[in-house]
């Protein structure tokens, strides 16, 4: 299933997306957003069956998408995760995480607050950074169904609900001004997602997906899943050993080469750029800076 959020005659609700991407199924009659859908587990999936397969659709049209998932804490997100990023990222000057190597010995985890939170169409306000090096990264998010701690890499994709693409928008300089990334990944509005989320199920082997990033038409970002350095069950089986993951966490899982600090000169986002990111099976979420 394709879930979302949505925005229609006054209400916001959580729906399904009909195959055809023209209709959206409310299921406002039994949740209150998507994170109580992905909390309720089967018996909450059962209910959504039911009222997918008996109610009439809005139209598409009609709605307003929103960002599917509104995150309980921050957004998990992982640093330098694809090699040829981690090469690009540790010669472009912008690194305070570096040492001698480019490529990490373990995963790098940081987080985003739920207030950089916006969705598909929403601007993206590149003029709240002051220094004006504001940048783009696409990454695959992933959405974790179940409660759980201590989470061996095996059973990892067990606690896996679905996926999403989410824009991990940074200011370079703040990143590297103060060290640790926290406040240069941080900025109102900075983490744009969606447009929606798909369902574990239909996505099959997420190791397939191809992840790419347009600005203003141009090609910039393009590389598979597969090319991880950690993987999503190595992420998940880190990240558990230290904490109990919930239902709705999210966890982005890091960027591939070709984010504007790759060029030379950097190639920063400015007001008026238009950016495209598409995961292959889950959508394309394209905002406008402003």
């Amino acid at each position: 299933m394709r879930l979302v959020m949505f925005e229609a005659g006054g209400k916001t609700s959580p729906g399904v997306l009909s195959a055809d991407e023209a209709g959206i199924v409310s299921l406002g009659d039994i949740a209150n957003s998507l994170v109580d859908i992905i909390d309720g587990g089967p018996d909450m999936l059962a209910k959504v069956n039911a009222v997918h397969s008996l109610a009439t659709s809005i139209p598409f049209a009609h709605a307003r998408i929103l960002a599917p998932v509104m995150p309980r804490r921050n957004i998990i997100c992982v640093g330098k995760n694809y090699y040829e990023h981690a090469k690009e990222f540790h010669s472009s000057g912008f690194d305070s995480s570096a040492g001698k190597d480019a490529i990490p010995d373990c995963p790098i985890i940081f987080s985003k607050a739920s207030t950089t939170v916006i969705g598909p169409g929403d601007a993206v306000p590149a003029s709240a950074d002051p220094t004006r090096t504001v940048d783009y990264e696409v990454e695959l998010a992933v959405i974790i169904g179940k409660r759980c701690k201590n989470v061996a890499k095996a059973q990892a994709y067990d606690q896996v609900f679905g996926y999403m693409i989410v824009n991990d928008v940074t200011s370079r300089h703040l990143q590297s001004r103060h060290k640790q990334w926290f406040l240069g990944k941080n900025l109102d509005g900075f983490c744009p997602m969606g447009p929606w989320l798909v369902t574990a199920d239909e996505v099959g082997d997420v190791t397939k997906l191809r992840v790419t990033a347009e600005i203003n038409g141009e090609k910039r970002q393009d590389a598979l899943v597969k090319d991880l350095i950690f993987d999503i069950p190595k992420l998940i089986e880190t990240i558990t050993s230290v904490m109990t993951l919930l239902p709705g966490d999210i966890i982005a899982t890091g960027t591939p080469a070709g984010v504007g600090i790759g060029f030379n000169p950097p190639k920063f986002l400015v007001p008026g750029d238009r950016m495209r990111l598409e995961i292959s099976g889950l959508g394309v979420l394209e905002n406008v800076v402003v």
